[in-house]
């Protein structure tokens, strides 16, 4: 056998002080490249590695990210092999962003959110699930000396914090959105819908979707603002992404998937590209993932040992299109209808005579251990007032 029949990807579990100098060797003789189809390749001279020398795994060089993922043998970061992923920008945004963003249908803000203002919406998702900013429908009994952290580990995501936390509430025109939106959307920019997702480890991902199969714009200018809270990565359930396929605007209609790696929303059908065209977004804390609705996109478990894949997950759309998505009348016409409890973040609403509505409230998103619930907690009360 030659050398070059040894072109197989080989992942290291761990450097010790006796095997050090085998590591190092081996990582000389490994040149990692990345090919347009996400495929690692590693070149010849492994035959020259000593029998036994301790591997995770020994697979095909056409291993993709995606079936390494699933087969939980990819190592966090390594999308970052090569440097700074394609898509990926510092704020303010260069001109060629939005140009990105339009052919790819998503892009990363790394910078989005400070420090400080990270630190601030950390602290304030486990006041949220300790049901101490409001009324969060679906929350737990607890014990009163449960630690923040234990109370966030029973919960997958909350809908709609924004309706009880004034600093969510001002997370949804944070600066770099605001920049970003209104580049890829336009002027006039509203926000009906924010979640705040906890996915402690060993909670479910989210199997293939679009956001527009859930917010029906009118003019297909649906386009999410993924805060990440936390580092995240192919090990704690990053977000996937299948570039370019927003371009079609063709909505894949869901099925159930009978998979328990996944919540408990459904899966995307029939659309004609597979897992080994997925790509990870893995970002730094403080990064923003911006996302066309119509991006197919998808998130693996948090198979983390520990701590959290928090982000604030905001959805935007431009203020000229009416929405006709929740909790209108049977006897108003589709064509008219108008959801209307939204918050304007840029620019003006030529709809304001309408005004404000209060429909939307906070409330605990099902993730399929326990049953998946209904859409009974959408919607408050017409009486309950608006904060």
């Amino acid at each position: 056998m030659t050398k070059s029949d040894y072109r197989s990807l080989i992942v290291f579990e761990r450097s010790t002080e006796r095997d050090g100098k085998i590591f190092a060797d081996a990582k000389q003789l490994m040149q990692m490249s990345i090919d347009g189809n996400q495929n690692l390749r590693v070149c010849n001279r492994l035959d020259f590695l000593p029998v036994g020398t301790p591997m995770i795994s020994l697979m095909p060089s056409t291993a993709t990210f995606n079936e390494l993922a699933e087969a939980r043998k990819l190592p966090a970061w390594t999308s970052w092999q090569n440097g700074r992923p394609a898509g990926y920008y510092s704020w303010p945004i260069p001109p060629e962003a939005a140009a990105f963003f339009a052919e790819n249908g998503f892009l990363v803000i790394e910078n989005g959110v400070t420090a400080e203002e990270l630190k601030a919406l950390q602290e304030e998702s486990a006041n949220i699930c300790r049901g101490e900013l409001g009324v969060v429908n679906g929350l737990q009994e607890r014990p009163d000396d449960e630690s923040p952290e234990d109370t966030l580990r029973r919960y997958l995501c909350i809908h709609f914090p924004h309706k009880i936390s004034k600093l969510m509430l001002s997370a949804l025109s944070q600066p770099a959105i605001v920049d970003v939106v209104t580049s890829v959307i336009g002027p006039n920019v509203k926000c009906m819908q924010s979640m705040l997702f906890i996915k402690p480890a060993g909670k479910p991902g989210q199997a293939w979707h679009q956001d527009e199969i859930y917010i029906p714009t009118r003019d297909r200018s649906l386009t999410g603002g993924w805060i990440a809270l936390d580092d995240a990565t192919v090990e704690n359930g990053c977000l996937w992404v299948i570039p370019k396929s927003q371009r079609e605007g063709i909505l894949y209609f869901q099925e159930w998937h009978g998979d328990s790696r996944f919540d408990c929303a459904s899966e995307a059908q029939r659309f004609p590209w597979s897992n080994k065209n997925a790509v990870p977004v893995e970002v730094k804390a403080g990064s923003i993932v911006f996302f066309n609705g119509y991006l197919l996109h998808r998130s693996l478990p948090n198979y983390a040992n520990r701590g959290f894949r928090r982000a604030l997950v905001n959805h935007y759309m431009s203020a000229e299109s009416l929405l006709p998505w929740t909790g209108f009348q049977p006897e108003v016409p589709v064509a008219s209808a108008d959801y209307r409890d939204i918050v304007m973040i840029a620019g003006t609403d030529p709809y304001a005579f309408k005004g404000i509505e209060n429909k939307a409230g906070a409330h605990v998103r099902p993730s399929g251990e326990g049953g998946c619930g209904s859409n009974k907690y959408n919607l408050v009360k017409e009486s309950d007032p608006l904060e």
